[in-house]
């Protein structure tokens, strides 16, 4: 930091007697062969141009603009060689200070974002969602003043450099260029943002008009959902599924009116890059799209809803998701199996959670059971429908049943039939049903084996 005032101090003690060497000292040309020649003419009438060159008063940007190069133009006419050289090389000194300065700045700035991290940045938490800690969160703007740092830098370079070049006829052209590098890509896109400006209200006022749209269709599904308002035929669990529908449906339409007020839709890079879009993802998603069709079309038929204990391709389980393009199911053994909507819709479903609701008489659970002909099938009958009865979670009413399936030749099949609505725990009702049969058909000393007779001829 000393270097660096003592740096400075230099320089603007240097810098006036260099501007006074230019206007007391000899006139040199503009080559290293004019220096030795003194024409005291050629100083007084350089003095003469730099007096007018300067306006006491500039009022517009215009004059700005104007003065600035009458003062180049009189700097190449009435300094010499060295004198030139000594400005630039003070203007350089001065740069190299300021930028030194900047640096220091975001040093500082660096050293008390560290220090002062923990107490003041707190991480950023969404909902309960930490999307950053502290951490990241100071090493981002670390980068970001980075970033600013680099740009002012190269910013004073990129403004010192032309006005060095311009002070010698050789690079006073190089300096126009250098300054076109900066401005003009600068014109160019202030230019283009004014003329987008109308573009972009124009956009504006259609995203709030589809967001407006979306926000009240979401409102009617969540009261449809809630069941605060109901329409005939429209079933709740449609509502949260065709809000979705409509809300692609709607941002897919504001997206096509929005494209035409895109800059640069009118090009043909544009196109071919949209073209080459849609034909990449129509190709590698035909299996999605189908799933999602099948989704849309599941969604309206209504096999089952999330809860359902349901049998798809001889398994079974409890749906426990449900989307546009898979189900899950989570079988008795906490297995999750997932099936493909297009599966799914090609597959036949058995829902036993339909046959529980209130104006239904429940889900039919049934077993069979072989005797022989010598036992009665009165007997029978009674041992079941009472083993039926003692089972939890069976329904007295309607009251258990017997069907005879089969008469075999040597035993009959008897089929015990008993209603429960408590589908989600057949497994366990099912396991008690059976230890009941038995000890019902001990306890009447009937015997379960059923005997099996084999025929052999021999010769």
């Amino acid at each position: 930091m000393k270097k660096l005032i003592i740096l400075t101090v230099i320089v603007f003690l240097l810098l006036p007697s260099v501007i006074s060497f230019a206007e007391e000292g000899d006139s040199l040309g503009d080559s290293l062969i004019e220096v030795t020649e003194v024409i005291p003419e050629a100083d007084e009438v350089a003095a003469a141009d730099a007096e007018e060159a300067v306006v006491p008063v500039i009022e517009t940007e215009d004059a700005i603009i104007a003065s600035i190069a009458d003062i180049a133009e009189a700097a190449q006419r009435g300094l010499s060689l060295l004198q030139r050289l000594g400005i630039a090389l003070a203007i350089i000194v001065v740069q190299a200070i300021f930028i030194r300065i900047v640096w220091f700045i975001f040093k500082k700035l660096d050293y008390k974002l560290e220090h002062a991290s923990r107490e003041r940045i707190k991480p950023l938490v969404i909902k309960k969602l930490k999307l950053l800690t502290t951490k990241q969160i100071v090493k981002i703007i670390e980068i970001f003043l980075r970033v600013i740092k680099y740009a002012i830098t190269a910013l004073q370079l990129f403004i010192t450099l032309p006005i060095v070049f311009s002070l010698f006829e050789a690079t006073r052209n190089l300096a126009a260029i250098l300054f076109g590098y900066i401005l003009n890509p600068i014109k160019s896109i202030a230019i283009s943002a004014i003329e987008y400006i109308p573009n972009l209200f124009m956009i504006a006022i259609i995203v709030l008009i589809t967001h407006y749209v979306i926000k009240a269709l979401k409102f009617f599904a969540v009261h449809i959902e809630n069941e605060k308002l109901k329409i005939k035929g429209f079933y709740t669990e449609w509502a949260a599924p065709t809000y979705r529908i409509l809300q692609v449906l709607l941002w897919a339409f504001a997206i096509a009116v929005i494209y035409p007020h895109l800059p640069g839709s009118d090009s043909s890079s544009f196109r071919g890059v949209s073209v080459f879009v849609g034909i990449i993802f129509s190709l590698g998603s035909s299996s999605a799209i189908g799933n999602l069709v099948a989704g849309l079309v599941i969604t309206y038929m209504r096999p089952f809803k999330i809860g359902d204990r349901v049998l798809i391709s001889e398994i079974t389980g409890f749906v426990v998701e449900k989307n546009l393009m898979v189900v899950r199911l989570k079988t008795h053994k906490n297995e999750y199996v997932t099936f493909p909507n297009l599966t799914i819709l090609g597959s036949s479903i058995v829902n036993y959670n339909t046959s529980s609701d209130e104006d239904e008489e429940g889900l039919i659970i049934y077993s069979e059971v072989t005797f022989g002909y010598s036992v009665p099938w009165e007997k029978v009958h009674e041992v079941l429908i009472d083993a039926a009865l003692k089972t939890g979670h069976v329904q007295k009413t309607p009251k258990p049943f017997v069907l005879q399936t089969k008469l075999d030749d040597f035993y009959a099949v008897y089929q015990i039939n008993c209603y429960t609505k408590d589908v989600g725990r057949v497994p366990r009702i099912r396991t008690e049903l059976y230890e009941n049969i038995q000890d019902g058909f001990r306890e009447a000393g009937i015997d379960m084996t059923s005997a099996h007779y084999e025929t052999t001829l021999e010769k």
